[in-house]
């Protein structure tokens, strides 16, 4: 397999950046890691061997962008107003540098973001924000609210991160047309930690008219041996 590790100067944290990627052509993938990890986190746990098969044969090109949850949404060193804002700082490396140069290396206008745990938040937070930029959205064991690591604090920007708070509320036409033409996939399992904030986001969608596939397994759980089964089956349903 085909593989690169890029490191860039980012104005948007005022640091280095990297990542990994995987493939030489197809749709781009921007695969998020998991909660507190870092760049090589998918491929150390399998989860791009599992995919191996799309990547060499050219159909996906998967990014794996580093993480930053420990310098924001798990930082207990700086109030939840910082959290948030750091976080904010990291959406616009992925918005700003990373999606701009996967546009112009692979020649699609739109990505498809995916992610596991709290990876599935970054993904479906970026897909819901930035619609216009999103393909597919592929969620495995995801978890959409932020609110338990903000110490009780909320304000705006936490409300404009936090799925589960606007989403109900949207109803700009310009973001639910957009929606309503993505490819939203929600994989959980009757053994997943997550599975009741799966359902309870495949309710919002539902709500709003905003198709997607709500894959609740049988004998699923939340660990990575279970995302190796799910995430080859869901870039299957890509049309490329």
């Amino acid at each position: 397999m085909n593989e690169q590790h890029v490191r860039w100067h980012t104005r948007h944290l005022g640091r280095d950046f990297e990542m990994l990627v995987f493939g030489h052509a197809g749709v781009p993938v921007i695969l998020f890691p998991t909660s507190l990890g870092r760049y090589s986190q998918n491929k150390d746990f399998g989860l791009i061997d599992s995919v191996a098969g799309y990547v060499n044969a050219g159909k996906v090109k998967i990014y794996c962008p580093d993480g930053l949850d420990e310098q924001s949404w798990y930082n207990k060193s700086i109030h939840p107003a910082d959290r948030v804002k750091t976080h904010m700082a990291y959406e616009n490396v992925i918005l700003h540098d990373l999606v701009p140069h996967v546009q112009r290396e692979t020649g699609h206008e739109r990505v498809c973001v995916a992610g596991a745990s709290f990876g599935g938040y970054h993904a479906m937070n970026f897909a819901l924000r930035h619609p216009d930029l999103v393909s597919y959205c592929i969620s495995l064991s995801g978890s959409f609210n932020i609110r338990s690591l903000l110490d009780g604090y909320f304000d705006e920007n936490c409300y404009f991160n936090n799925p589960v708070d606007y989403l109900p509320n949207l109803s700009d036409p310009w973001f639910l047309n957009r929606l309503r033409h993505m490819g939203i996939v929600l994989g959980t399992g009757d053994w997943d930690l997550c599975r009741d904030r799966n359902l309870h986001l495949s309710h919002l969608l539902d709500a709003k008219g905003i198709p997607h596939f709500l894959d609740d397994r049988k004998w699923c759980g939340h660990d990575w041996n279970y995302w190796r089964d799910m995430f080859p089956h869901y870039l299957s349903l890509i049309h490329t």
